[in-house]
């Protein structure tokens, strides 16, 4: 298609507008968790397990066998499996947030489309070519208009997880994912260069630059682990408070940035400090935790935990930015040894024809799949 989204008043609707569907890819690389991946599968069944009761939930399934598998563990679960979708879909990995399709949104029509982003798998592993067909898979399975990110003749390779957006126009992301010298996701690119994209593709008028992601962070410095939107304004930024961890400084530097930051009609952000849990550790490698790697569905908020007091003061605070949602920690220790939580492995699906951002803390309803 020659015209691009904005071109046609398509913009990327934020995190908390309705959802017709959540959707994720079901687990199967063993290589992800090595040593524990037997309790995985069940992790992933006490999310959908919570969100099907906010809306349906898609699911990618890697081969035909696996589909019986599946939702016989769910109904063991206790799912009403007509809140579920499953599709069979191959996959690399089940990180669907970055491998997924971003969804957009027409602000005058609420017709619902794709845009379909490159994916290398970071730039780190070799098998991605499965991932990389997923989001011209999802579009035809859900028949929706569709664009390739392209700037000039390049397809320009990008993860969700690299971006956050308030649906207003305004974006956050790291200078460490999409600028250093060493992402390999689009070499030669600069800061103009991401922001005519973001703009082209998103309908984003602003784009927020911080620095650094946390310490284990195996996409090189992802923002949905440093800083969220929770409003159209109002952002939640981790920080660490023990001046010996390696995360102290960077997170820091980018809460004092958000501090001095306005949205995209000048409005100054709202910033609302996160803790950091206690640094977790398997097989002597420090781990991607992070509370600020929710995921805002229709009722509820989905929170990584991991058996620190600081999960509690954590889901305090997501409680009271969320008073319309029910806040749930879902406990991520097993899951985050395979370097993401629940923002990563999830993929919200816009409601059609909802054309207000209402409040980040009010209730949405259910959609269809």
């Amino acid at each position: 298609m020659s015209e691009r989204p904005a071109d046609l008043g398509f913009r990327w609707p934020a995190e908390w507008d309705e959802h017709a569907a959540t959707w994720i890819a079901w687990p199967h690389q063993r290589a992800d968790w090595p040593g524990k991946f037997a309790a995985i599968p069940w992790v992933f069944a006490e999310i959908v397990r919570h969100l099907h009761r906010s809306e349906p939930v898609g699911i990618l399934a890697p081969t035909e066998a696996a589909v019986g598998r599946i939702r016989g563990l769910l109904a063991r679960c206790g799912i009403d499996l007509e809140r579920v979708q499953l599709v069979v879909c191959p996959t690399d990995r089940c990180w669907l947030r970055d491998s997924g399709p971003i969804f957009v949104r027409s602000l005058t029509t609420g017709e619902v489309a794709v845009t379909a982003w490159g994916f290398n798998a970071w730039a780190k592993y070799v098998n991605w070519r499965l991932d990389a067909k997923v989001p011209d898979f999802m579009q035809r399975h859900l028949r929706l208009k569709g664009w390739r990110p392209c700037l000039g003749a390049r397809r320009v390779v990008l993860e969700g997880g690299s971006i956050d957006g308030n649906g207003r126009g305004c974006l956050l992301t790291t200078e460490q994912c999409l600028l250093s010298d060493v992402q390999a996701r689009n070499p030669g690119f600069r800061r103009q260069d991401y922001e005519r994209v973001f703009a082209d593709y998103l309908g984003a008028s602003k784009v927020l630059w911080l620095g650094r992601g946390i310490v284990g962070d195996d996409t090189h410095g992802h923002v949905d682990d440093v800083a969220r939107f929770v409003g159209p304004r109002t952002v939640v930024a981790a920080l660490e408070d023990d001046p010996r961890d390696d995360n102290y400084g960077p997170l820091r530097e980018n809460f004092e940035r958000l501090q001095g930051m306005a949205d995209q009609e000048g409005r100054k952000l709202e910033v609302v400090p996160l803790p950091m849990p206690e640094p977790v550790w398997f097989a002597g490698q420090r781990l991607p935790a992070s509370y600020v790697n929710f995921y805002i569905a229709n009722q509820c908020v989905l929170v990584p935990t991991f058996n620190d007091p600081r999960d509690r003061k954590a889901l305090g605070i997501l409680s009271e930015l969320f008073p319309e949602r029910k806040v749930v920690g879902i406990h991520a220790v097993d899951l985050v040894w395979g370097l993401g939580t629940l923002h990563c492995l999830t993929q919200q699906q816009p409601l059609a024809g909802g054309l207000a951002t209402p409040p980040a803390g009010g209730v949405a309803t259910d959609g269809g799949v």
